[in-house]
């Protein structure tokens, strides 16, 4: 789901709300996770999860066509652990073969 699906699925089971005040909310909302985020600060959203910042330290890489060692420099990445309540909703939810399958698919690149 993307951020229009979210606000149209959020909109159409709000009908008293506007669209635009349901897009502001949901704008507002991702944008102070994301000021949080970058203060160092833990989002905790329960039953669904949490949102933190972990430090990868700097180190030593290779460049994949040449070999030649590059430096790579410290960075912050976000990282989001799953509450309790939303994975055993996961594990026991009927999801279609398909649909699990190509969720697999697309996270093969993820593990960053």
């Amino acid at each position: 789901m993307i951020k229009s699906e979210l606000v149209a699925r959020l909109a159409q089971a709000n009908p008293h709300l506007y669209q635009r005040d349901v897009e502001r909310i949901v704008s507002t909302i991702f944008d102070e996770i994301s000021a949080a985020l970058a203060r160092g600060d833990r989002v905790e959203l329960r039953g669904f999860g949490a949102f933190s910042v972990k430090s990868r330290p700097a180190r030593t890489g290779r460049n994949p066509r040449t070999g030649a060692p590059v430096h790579v420099d410290e960075k912050f990445v976000p990282f989001f652990k799953t509450g309790k309540e939303l994975r055993e909703r996961l594990n026991n939810a009927d999801i279609p073969e398909g649909k699990l399958l190509a969720a697999e698919e697309g996270d093969e690149d993820d593990e960053d």
